[in-house]
């Protein structure tokens, strides 16, 4: 039997790379958005997988989606949280975010990692699995980004590496921290793009298969856990 790997928020940009390049290292994928049901069951179809749609702001909705990967597949071996949300560009100001933004960011971008963590943690165990978080640059730097999508990557960060100590040996847990990738969704990000052009030794942004190139690498090697693995072409070195 193929294994199993959920990639949450995989329709587009970064997860849908990551969702093809485990399709081609001869996973079987389940493909999760929370709202392009055409684009991820076209997409499904596509790599011979499964779709599934959840909203992950929603505590029962992100601990269902797993069991609804098992119901289909009967096993899953690695789970990539790729999903999340940001207003990072513009910057928002200190007064700029209310209660209500604030949680709906720690929602998405670490309660529901950690919710499908903990859902998918049997699982995991039985298949010797590995889970992968795509973080963010900005959770490792305190710039550059809105304080509450930097202080939710910067968590997510921390609870990779507590899982990894908690889970070891038989789940390993790893981290990729991107920094500007190309995607429809930083298109019009002139700024930032100025800033990776200029300032990177690497003198551009990512694309969404150099972060699933990471990601794949993280999933093979059976002896890396608890990294958090900054990929920004270099623009940590100034």
């Amino acid at each position: 039997m193929k294994q199993v790997a959920l990639v949450t928020g995989s329709t587009s940009g970064i997860g849908a790379g990551i969702a093809r390049r485990l399709a081609a290292d001869g996973f079987t994928v389940a493909v999760h958005s929370r709202t392009s049901r055409e684009v991820g069951e076209a997409l499904a179809a596509e790599l011979g997988g499964s779709y599934h749609q959840a909203e992950l702001a929603d505590d029962d909705a992100a601990r269902g989606l797993v069991p609804s990967v098992l119901q289909v597949h009967g096993r899953l071996d690695v789970l990539v949280n790729n999903a999340g949300i940001s207003w990072a560009v513009p910057h928002a100001e200190l007064d700029g975010l209310s209660a209500d933004d604030w949680r709906r960011v720690l929602d998405v971008n670490l309660i529901a990692p950690w919710l499908l963590c903990t859902a998918a943690l049997p699982a995991l165990r039985s298949a010797g699995g590995c889970v992968v978080n795509v973080t963010s640059h900005a959770g490792v730097r305190p710039k550059g980004a809105s304080v509450a999508y930097a202080a939710s990557k910067a968590a997510l960060n921390h609870v990779t590496k507590l899982l990894a100590a908690a889970l070891g040996p038989e789940v390993r847990v790893n981290a990729v921290a991107p920094g500007l990738v190309d995607t429809p969704l930083t298109a019009d990000w002139a700024e930032a793009q100025e800033l990776w052009r200029t300032a990177s030794p690497m003198r551009r942004g990512a694309q969404p298969a150099d972060v699933a190139d990471l990601v794949s690498a993280l999933v093979r090697n059976g002896y890396v856990t608890g990294e958090v693995v900054v990929l920004d072409g270099g623009l940590n070195l100034r």
